[in-house]
C-alpha cells in the first residue's frame, strides 16, 4: 500500500520562504508522476506543480511558476518530493497536499491522482 505523508507547513511572513517535503512508502512503481496541491477554505482543490519520475520536464501553475520549485528524490524503497516556496504571499494561505499517481503522464486534475497524503498547513501573514 502506497502512502504519502507532508512536512515542512507552517507559519511565514510574506516574501519569506518554506520548504515543504513529502515521503512515500510502499510500492514506488506505483508514483510515477507526482504532484503538489493545496485547498484554501471554501476553494476547489488547485494543482500548483508536477515531476515525472526522471526528475525533467516539471511543469507549474501560473500562479506559483517563478516562485515554487518541485523536485524528488527516488531511492531504491522510498520516494521523496519536495516543493521550496517562496516569495510567499498571504494568497498562499492554505492546506497543501502531495500525490501520486501510477501513470507517467502529467496531469494537473486532482481526480488524476490515486494517492494522498494528508495535509500541512501553511499559513502566510502580511
Amino acid at each position: 500500500q502506497v502512502q504519502l505523508a507532508e512536512f515542512g507547513g507552517g507559519l511565514a511572513q510574506a516574501g519569506g520562504s518554506l520548504r515543504l517535503s513529502c515521503t512515500v512508502s510502499g510500492p514506488t512503481f506505483s508514483t510515477q508522476f507526482m504532484g503538489w496541491f493545496r485547498q484554501a477554505p471554501g476553494k476547489d482543490r488547485e494543482f500548483l506543480a508536477g515531476i515525472g519520475r526522471s526528475d525533467e520536464g516539471a511543469i507549474y501553475a501560473d500562479s506559483v511558476k517563478g516562485r515554487f520549485t518541485i523536485s524528488r528524490d527516488n531511492a531504491k524503497n522510498a520516494v521523496h518530493l519536495y516543493l521550496q516556496m517562496n516569495s510567499l504571499k498571504p494568497e498562499d494561505t492554505a492546506v497543501y497536499y502531495c500525490a501520486a499517481r501510477f501513470s507517467a503522464f502529467t496531469s494537473r486534475l486532482p481526480t488524476d491522482y490515486r494517492y494522498w497524503g494528508q495535509g500541512t498547513q501553511v499559513t502566510v501573514s502580511s
